[in-house]
């Protein structure tokens, strides 16, 4: 499965990286707008971080995604919490402890 991260603090890019390897996922990390945030791809989910992201940033987002099926979360809080609580609920059958 593939997720990518729109937002989010930068410092913690390589802890929410990480956090989705033990999802057992592929991740893409957008703390910032660049150039290569229109090459988003087709990912499974999209997390946006709504409270360290520009307008414009979730706008760009959501036209790459747009017409295709990925499934997409805004988070008001970009915490690790959050994202881990994000990935239980949208993983399908593959939790981080190995039980789903």
């Amino acid at each position: 499965m593939s997720v990518v991260i729109v937002g989010g603090n930068e410092c913690m890019v390589r802890q929410y990286k990480e956090l989705c390897k033990e999802y057992k996922c592929k991740a893409k990390i957008y703390p910032k707008m660049t150039g290569s945030l229109k090459n988003i791809g087709m990912p499974d989910l999209l997390v946006l971080f709504t409270d360290t992201v520009s307008h414009k940033m979730v706008r760009t987002a959501l036209e790459q995604t747009k017409g295709k099926p990925v499934r997409t979360v805004r988070s008001h809080t970009s915490s690790m919490n959050a994202l881990r609580g994000i990935l239980d609920e949208h993983m399908e059958g593959s939790g981080a402890d190995g039980y789903a």
